[in-house]
């Protein structure tokens, strides 16, 4: 039986120092600096591929494994078909128990709902801040580098170049590009 960890933080501002005190004990600790709504997180890939029978994964926080509460049980379902048992060490969660398995889908299913919670008073604050014309939204940054892409595009040079060139994202020169013809 091996101790794995997992340890993620989704900005390469923060430091995954915290995680990995925390996780010293563990044979062999899976870290990465990317954000959980981006999908592609190749250290999770690994640490799945990588834990055998009797293994257990620690994590330190729910939220640095899962993105929400259909991912983390995809997540705690393929560990339970390989037969290892998932830590989280905040809630004094081990999915070796059925109380575990238990509290596990019910954590997840909590912390869902509370997000989508929050987000529904972010809309509705944005929406009472647009109605007393308070809110403007961010700043339209791609379309203030227009005149740096439009010259750019003239000269011909491929769309992903003049994205890297300027700073901004493709689809952002690809919509100047349209606004041009």
């Amino acid at each position: 039986m091996a101790e794995i960890g997992y340890a993620r933080v989704s900005t390469t501002g923060q430091s995954l120092d915290a995680q990995l005190k925390a996780l010293a004990d563990c044979e062999k600790v899976f870290q990465e600096k990317v954000s959980g709504a981006e999908g592609d997180r190749p250290q999770l890939k690994l640490m799945l591929e990588f834990v055998r029978e009797g293994d257990v994964v620690i994590v330190t926080k729910l939220d640095r494994l899962a993105r929400n509460t259909k991912h983390l049980l995809e997540i705690a379902e393929l560990l339970e078909k390989k037969r290892v048992s998932l830590q989280i060490q905040n809630l004094g969660i081990d999915t070796g128990t059925p109380t575990g398995k238990l509290m596990l889908t019910m954590v997840g299913a909590i912390a869902t709902f509370e997000r989508e919670l929050m987000l529904e008073r972010q809309a509705e604050g944005i929406a009472l801040a647009k109605q007393r014309g308070k809110y403007k939204g961010r700043k339209p940054t791609a379309m203030l580098k227009r005149n740096q892409v439009i010259p750019l595009l003239e000269e011909g040079l491929p769309k992903p170049e003049i994205a890297k060139r300027v700073g901004i994202s493709l689809s952002s020169v690809q919509r100047i590009a349209r606004e041009q013809q």
